[in-house]
């Protein structure tokens, strides 16, 4: 077993090299802001490669898998340089082509879940809180305006999105988000890869899962590049979602202009 340590992230080699942990742990609420991003995308470029390697568990370090990405790297001077990151991350995350699975515990939120939702199967405590509040800051999730229609269908992602509101493990079991409810969301995880995974071909296992996903990914990628550049060049000229994200910072409530 090796680990191996960032500022913000662990990776830990188990099961003779066949799976990666990857353990966020930058601090409270593990919020992903730029040097979370790079890290991770560090680690993959360095041990996902590794040819006997089965599966990626991402883990987390705290009470809470993410309170989302950075809303100060959401502010007009900085959003040009952290959402193409973000957007290059979850690139970095499918090119691996390995079964991916997140464990969540308490607030998996915004970018969290994002993050979360490239995985082929969250385990989350019941304690687990998973919602994509951007709408709440006069913005709009990208990456998560993509995924979850496809993991949940387009009602319940209407619900989410629209709403911003944060659902329980056992309502985000019951719409498909979560694949399993356990007390311990890593023990789970780890006992289903080894199961399923740890005893099959890593080269077929790469295969597998770059099919299951071949037609979604072309859409995501296409998709991702267009909502990228109408977050950056129409939304974050109105009003309403310069405002979104000063309120926030400020710790006010947002004076709408509808515009």
């Amino acid at each position: 077993m090796e680990v191996a340590k960032w500022k913000t992230v662990r990776a830990e080699e188990l099961d003779d090299g066949r799976l990666l942990r990857v353990t966020l742990d930058a601090g409270k609420g593990n919020v992903i802001g730029g040097s979370v991003i790079r890290e991770l995308r560090e680690v993959l470029a360095l041990m996902a490669p590794a040819a006997g390697l089965r599966a990626l568990v991402l883990d987390h370090a705290g009470p809470h898998f993410s309170f989302g990405a950075s809303v100060e790297e959401h502010a007009p001077g900085l959003v040009r340089d952290m959402l193409p990151e973000l957007h290059a991350l979850a690139r970095d995350l499918l090119a691996t082509h390995l079964p991916i699975l997140a464990c969540v515990r308490g607030a998996c939120l915004g970018g969290g879940l994002e993050l979360a939702a490239l995985a082929h199967r969250i385990f989350a405590a019941p304690d687990a809180r998973l919602g994509q509040p951007e709408s709440q800051l006069g913005v709009f999730a990208p990456l998560g305006s993509l995924l979850l229609p496809q993991i949940v269908g387009p009602a319940r992602a209407a619900d989410l999105l629209l709403s911003g509101r944060a659902v329980d493990a056992q309502e985000a079991l019951a719409m498909g988000l979560v694949a399993e409810i356990a007390d311990d969301p890593l023990e789970a995880a780890l006992a289903w890869a080894r199961a399923h995974l740890v005893p099959k071909s890593a080269a077929s296992l790469r295969f597998v899962t770059r099919a299951l996903r071949a037609t979604f990914e072309r859409r995501l990628l296409d998709g991702l590049a267009e909502l990228e550049r109408v977050y950056l060049d129409e939304l974050m000229l109105q009003h309403d979602a310069r405002e979104g994200i000063a309120a926030f910072l400020e710790k006010r409530r947002p004076a709408w202009e509808d515009r």
